[in-house]
Formats: C-alpha cells, sequence, structure tokens
C-alpha cells in the first residue's frame, strides 16, 4: 500500500510538472486537481510565494483546485551586462515553476518562480486549515473556511472573510482586515502590522483578553472591555532606591503601552500590535 501511496503522489507531481510547463508558455491560467487523501477529514494547506497573491477560498467539494497565473508585464529582470545581449533577441521565460503536492490530507503549493509575479486561486473544502506566505506584490485573502489560519505577508494587505477558527496574522507594509462568523474557544490569536491599521470583527459573544498596543495610532472599539492596567515589573533596584508603595524593594516597575482588557468575562488572549496605524475591535451584527 505504500508503495502504491509514493507511486500515485510521483504520478501527481509529475503531471502537475507537465501540465504547468505546457500551459505556461501560453501565460495562460490553468487549474490543477488535487484529490485529497481522506476526503471526508479536515486538511491543510500550505502556499508559499515569493512574489504574488494568494487567494483561498471554502467551497463544497472534496478536492483542493488550484488556479495560477504568471502576471504579464510585471516580471522582475535580473541584472545582467548590456554587452552580453547586445544584437540577440530576448526571449521572455513565462514558465511557473509550480510544485504541488498531496500527502495525508495535507496540500502543499510553491513556485520557484524567482523573477516572476505568480498569483494563485486556490479552493479547498470548508473545514481546512490554511498556512500562507508571500513576500511581494502581492494580497493574501482567505474566505468562507473553518480551521487555524497563519498567514504572513511582508509587503502587501491580509484580508479574512467569513472564516472561523483562529487565526494568527502578521504583515510588515499592509492592512490586516478580519472578519470572523465564530471563533474557536480557548484559542489565542495575534494580529500584528508595523505600517498599516488592523481591523478585526468578532461575535458579539467571543470571550477573550486583549492585549493591544500602537505606538502611533489609537485603539476603537465597540466591545465593552474592562480595561487592565499596562505595566510590567523588570529587573533589580537598589534598596536605597526604593520609594515605598505596595512594591517589594528591588524591583522596577514601568509602563510598557501595553493596553490589556477582558471582553466577556476574559479568556484567550488575542493580541493586536501596531507600530503606524490605528486598531479597531468591532462586534459582528
Amino acid at each position: 500500500m505504500k508503495t502504491y501511496r509514493k507511486s500515485l503522489l510521483a504520478v501527481v507531481c509529475l503531471l502537475v510538472s507537465v501540465l504547468t510547463a505546457a500551459k505556461a508558455q501560453n501565460n495562460d491560467s490553468e487549474k490543477i486537481q488535487i484529490p485529497l487523501s481522506q476526503p471526508n477529514k479536515p486538511g491543510t494547506l500550505r502556499a508559499n510565494l515569493l512574489n504574488g497573491s494568494i487567494t483561498v477560498t471554502g467551497h463544497k467539494g472534496k478536492d483542493v483546485v488550484v488556479t495560477y497565473n504568471s502576471r504579464d508585464g510585471k516580471n522582475k529582470e535580473r541584472p545582467r551586462d548590456k554587452d552580453e545581449s547586445q544584437g540577440l533577441r530576448r526571449i521572455q521565460n513565462t514558465a511557473t515553476g509550480l510544485e504541488v503536492r498531496e500527502e495525508n490530507n495535507t496540500v502543499t503549493v510553491k513556485t520557484d518562480a524567482f523573477n516572476r509575479t505568480v498569483d494563485l486561486q486556490i479552493q479547498v473544502p470548508y473545514d481546512f486549515s490554511v498556512k500562507l506566505k508571500t513576500l511581494n506584490d502581492g494580497v493574501l485573502l482567505v474566505e468562507d473556511v473553518n480551521g487555524e489560519l497563519d498567514l504572513d505577508n511582508l509587503n502587501g494587505n491580509i484580508n479574512l472573510r467569513n472564516v472561523a477558527g483562529s487565526a494568527s496574522a502578521s504583515t510588515l507594509n499592509g492592512d490586516i482586515v478580519a472578519s470572523f462568523k465564530k471563533v474557536t474557544p480557548n484559542m489565542p490569536m495575534a494580529f500584528s502590522s508595523l505600517n498599516g491599521k488592523i481591523d478585526v470583527t468578532l461575535p458579539p459573544s467571543a470571550k477573550f483578553n486583549a492585549k493591544l498596543k500602537s505606538d502611533n495610532g489609537e485603539v476603537f472599539t465597540d466591545f465593552d472591555m474592562a480595561m487592565d492596567k499596562g505595566g510590567k515589573a523588570e529587573g533589580a533596584v537598589p534598596p536605597n532606591n526604593f520609594r515605598g508603595g505596595d512594591v517589594r524593594p528591588g524591583t522596577r516597575i514601568y509602563l510598557d503601552k501595553w493596553l490589556t482588557g477582558k471582553i466577556n468575562g476574559g479568556g484567550p488572549e488575542i493580541l493586536f500590535k501596531n507600530f503606524n496605524g490605528n486598531i479597531y475591535i468591532r462586534k459582528s451584527k
């Protein structure tokens, strides 16, 4: 049985490579359908790009469907000596170098297209965990999916629409906009951006401890939040510098700009961290 599975995996990878090479010559989009080893059980998608966007949408089917496309006119050329190409005609390489693998309900999608921008549209069954990463020139979008969501972008936005489960979303230069129809109890979440807003909508009944920080922005919410005072005890202070109060000698207290508060009595921690931009925490209607 193991030999049969390995052979099947090899055939699937080979077919993906052939389809990719053949269709990429025309720079058209192409669909690849990947059956799951256990179609009636939840699965995991892992997709990684250097340049481009990834859109993941939940659907009624039991397979994973990958549609890929190399953008026209936006390919990044490697530096080259002008004299080397003098008198020659450049032949554009549009191959995406796409690789798709499935093993034990885990589907891995990646491309080695370093100097090209590739966009992926992926359909997965509703109960699916998703781990996505892109570096440049792209947006990460997940909608209508129920699972553990892990999204990492360097220069671009992250959008979660009508999702359920838990999420960790981080971008350096971009907005994070997320809308949850349901959250997994007792699961922590985190949303982090350096330059951009963080806007998260949660069910009115969600119970969590909010940990918030925005160095150059403000925090807004329509939840009733029981706020705590942000502060930490750290380091040692000589006894002769102690000024009394309810803090023991030898402890330094400082405010670290973190705000903490409880929503609906508290629960797992949800972290909201921003540097340049506002934080919005909304109740869904």
